[in-house]
């Protein structure tokens, strides 16, 4: 989505060594990368593309799976945000919308960026549930930087686990395939003592362990992912997001991603995110 972090996303590729290409019409996809494979290159390439290149979209679909048939090693990564938090950086930033031709009728040029926003959303829609999302809504430009590094660094040839713990008073994150509400969970926050630490603290992390539903819970969500995790795997999924909320994302969504990550890494590709930690 155009306002979702493409630059700041290409920069951090950049940065990790890959060769960065902004804009490139879909229809030269095919080319550009006969053209590396011909020259023998065995660079990283990131290639950008938006709705600038609208017309030619369903072809990048087409493409995307083309490429993947014929073994080639490619990620799609989508960068979202909520519409109020794409209306809200174009205003500050003042750019124009890609397709936003003007004001309505009526004079209304935040009503006019409102509709360019949702027609890009239903353009992009079918590239974006053929990637993985990432939802910049809540990040700060050095954690999108990080979580951008973090997918590039994993493997592409098997699922990948991301676990991520959120506050439920920020949102939802819209990328999560799995959300669990944490919040009936006993709070450290409510001991004087505890306040001020987070779940990834020793006392916070044996307070939460000595609590029966807290045991309970994690008994249950590791069950559930375990039945469901060769079925995701066998439908050649690339990421399986699972949320983790609490009331401020500080104390009991902390401790349970980061005790699932801990259970699940003889799975071999695990991430975890701390959403609301991070961006301190």
């Amino acid at each position: 989505m155009s306002g979702g972090g493409k630059s700041i996303a290409m920069h951090a590729l950049e940065d990790a060594g890959f060769f960065c290409v902004d804009n490139l019409p879909p229809e030269l996809l095919p080319h550009f990368l006969k053209l590396e494979q011909e020259s023998g290159s065995q660079r990283r390439v990131a290639i950008a593309v938006d709705v600038r290149s609208a017309g030619s979209l369903p072809q990048l679909l087409l493409h995307i799976k083309e490429l993947r048939l014929n073994g080639v090693a490619l990620r799609a990564i989508f960068l979202d945000a909520d519409n109020d938090t794409l209306l809200r950086r174009f205003s500050e930033t003042r750019r124009p919308h890609p397709l936003r031709a003007g004001a309505t009728e009526d004079g209304d040029t935040h009503r006019a960026l409102q509709e360019a926003i949702a027609l890009e959303r239903e353009l992009l829609t079918p590239l974006r549930m053929e990637s993985t999302v990432i939802d910049s809504s809540q990040l700060r430009p050095a954690q999108l930087r990080a979580w951008v590094r973090d997918l590039v660094r994993v493997s592409g040839s098997s699922l990948t686990m991301v676990f991520e713990s959120f506050a439920f008073k920020h949102g939802v994150p819209s990328d999560a395939d799995f959300v669990f509400d944490v919040r009936v969970l006993p709070n450290p926050y409510y001991d004087r003592e505890l306040r001020p630490l987070t779940g990834r603290d020793a006392p916070v992390a044996s307070y939460l362990e000595q609590q029966p539903e807290v045991r309970l819970m994690l008994s249950q969500i590791g069950a559930f992912i375990s039945q469901w995790l060769p079925n995701f795997a066998a439908d050649q999924r690339s990421y399986l997001t699972i949320a983790i909320g609490c009331t401020g994302g500080q104390h009991r969504s902390v401790y349970l991603v980061e005790t699932l990550a801990k259970q699940f890494a003889f799975h071999g590709q695990v991430l975890k995110r701390h959403r609301e930690l991070d961006a301190r």
